[in-house]
């Protein structure tokens, strides 16, 4: 019975590229996010009362975020992977971008939506959360798979 688990697993196939299905949909949200806070306004921060300097950082760091996560990825491919300082840069840029991303869904939740408790705000905004716990895959995994497989060649 193991046996025939074993060549189970070793029959499916192996779609290393599969965490681009979850960067291109996350990253894309975070950059239209950002985009639609331009051209930059400090009135819009007004309107959540944060400061000027608060909305600055999360306009261009949800754009940067995106952007962050997209280079990420191009790092992961089979060509660029190979090299070992791009991988491990590639791997540092994913994981500052989903840190970023969490800061930022964690101050639009405390600070724009304001749940009465956890599991209310988890079943009822969904959206949020979503890209809450997306920011945070990616902060804790980074491009690991890839970088993984690099570490084992040197």
């Amino acid at each position: 019975m193991l046996l025939s688990i074993k060549n189970y697993w070793n029959l499916l196939p192996d779609f290393s590229l599969s965490h681009i299905l979850l960067r291109i949909p996350l990253a894309l949200i975070f950059i239209q996010q950002g985009l639609s806070k331009m051209p930059f306004d400090p009135a819009g921060g007004e309107a959540f009362g944060l400061p000027t300097l608060i909305w600055w950082v999360v306009a261009f760091g949800e754009v940067a975020a995106g952007v962050g996560l997209l280079l990420g990825a191009l790092t992961t491919l089979p060509g660029l992977r190979d090299n070992y300082v791009v991988a491990v840069t590639g791997d540092l840029v994913t994981r500052f971008c989903g840190i970023t991303m969490c800061c930022i869904a964690t101050g639009v939740i405390w600070v724009v939506i304001r749940p009465d408790d956890l599991l209310t705000f988890v079943m009822t905004d969904y959206m949020h959360f979503s890209l809450w716990c997306g920011g945070l895959y990616f902060a804790l995994r980074g491009n690991w798979a890839v970088t993984t497989r690099i570490k084992s060649v040197q």
